[in-house]
């Protein structure tokens, strides 16, 4: 039974070689079949909040009723992404075999997995597009305006009842300045609009700057990590992928984190295709072999609910078959073809 769990970095764009056979290889052509794997791509938002030194006196000097007391640190799964992609199954190598009657070219990977034969078109690539990990801005407290706003007055302060009371008192300055830059009654009035706006903002960030001294700050940022899951051939039930924690996302067996876990339920199995008396149809003499995946259904959950899902075609939840090799050596239509790297499955089979 197939089943794998790593937590890694998401592998990068596949690169592309074009083979031809030739009488130098025997006009045989190496390659792997897929097995198919899944790269789950966490986005977890961590919040964390400090309280202000003057949390105390947040009541007493600004009313505020709702100041961080003591710092936290908290996480929450904001996104999940399931792509799937295929990796070389080392019990499933082939050798394409053709007649030097009419030249023939192969594009793989860089897995040895099949893209194409006699044509430069591959499948566009597929997935959904993945989250980008985001700092966290910086808090007021970390802005040049918080320096701008901290005089010396309250920097010296001989105890935090004074530095509380002088803080309290520079924000009802910085307020009653905005108001008088607002109805014209400033000393110093910008000369224009944009200059107007300039110092409002100054005036609104240093107050922010001063405020959180008593509410306290909260920053958010996000973390992406990509887990690698490759498929068993049977259903499988809360299997824990990762967990998150206050610190964000970390392995399968730490502890310290509550589990994401993965379900999977197999809704189909690739078969061989039957001939018109029902029976399986035998393998093609020397026949370019090809994979006729079966599908699942894949769930993804934390904490009781259900935060992703998709139903996709896995290679090893069906069976290989070939396609007659003298199709592309026919000299008057030859034969063209593209595959499913992920699966190993023909997307296209036509004439030229």
């Amino acid at each position: 039974m197939l089943s794998a769990i790593c937590l890694a970095p998401l592998a990068l764009a596949q690169s592309t070689t074009k083979l031809t056979a030739t009488k130098a290889n025997d006009y045989g052509i190496v390659y792997s079949l897929p097995i198919t794997s899944l790269d789950i791509t966490i986005e977890a938002e961590i919040t964390e909040r400090q309280p202000g030194e003057l949390a105390n006196y947040a009541k007493l000097y600004l009313n505020i009723d709702d100041a961080i007391t003591k710092p936290s640190r908290t996480s929450r799964i904001k996104s999940i992404v399931i792509n799937s992609r295929g990796v070389p199954d080392p019990d499933n190598r082939w050798m394409m075999q053709f007649k030097a009657s009419q030249p023939v070219f192969v594009l793989l990977n860089d897995a040895e997995i099949p893209l194409s034969i006699n044509t430069e078109e591959v499948a566009a690539a597929s997935g959904t597009p993945l989250p980008e990990a985001m700092k966290p801005a910086p808090t007021p407290l970390e802005t040049a305006a918080a320096r701008q706003a901290i005089t010396q007055d309250i920097t010296m302060a001989f105890n935090t009842s004074k530095r509380a009371q002088l803080t309290a008192e520079r924000i009802f300055e910085l307020r009653q300045n905005r108001s008088d830059l607002i109805s014209g009654q400033a000393d110093n009035t910008p000369p224009d609009g944009h200059s107007m706006q300039l110092a409002l903002d100054n005036l609104t960030a240093q107050e922010a700057a001063l405020t959180a001294m008593f509410a306290g700050t909260t920053r958010t940022w996000t973390e992406v990590s990509t887990v690698t899951y490759t498929p068993s051939t049977e259903d499988v039930r809360s299997q824990v992928i990762a967990r998150l924690s206050d610190e964000g996302i970390v392995d399968a067996d730490d502890l310290s984190g509550e589990p994401i876990s993965l379900s999977m339920q197999v809704t189909s199995r690739g078969d061989i295709p039957l001939d018109d008396k029902g029976q399986h149809k035998p393998f093609p003499k020397g026949g370019v072999a090809y994979n006729i995946p079966g599908t699942a259904a894949f769930v993804i959950s934390f904490d009781g609910d259900k935060v992703a899902s998709v139903q996709l075609p896995i290679a090893q939840l069906g069976v290989a078959y070939g396609v007659d090799p003298k199709m592309f050596t026919d000299r008057k239509a030859p034969a063209m073809a593209t595959f499913d790297p992920a699966t190993g499955a023909i997307i296209s089979l036509e004439i030229k």
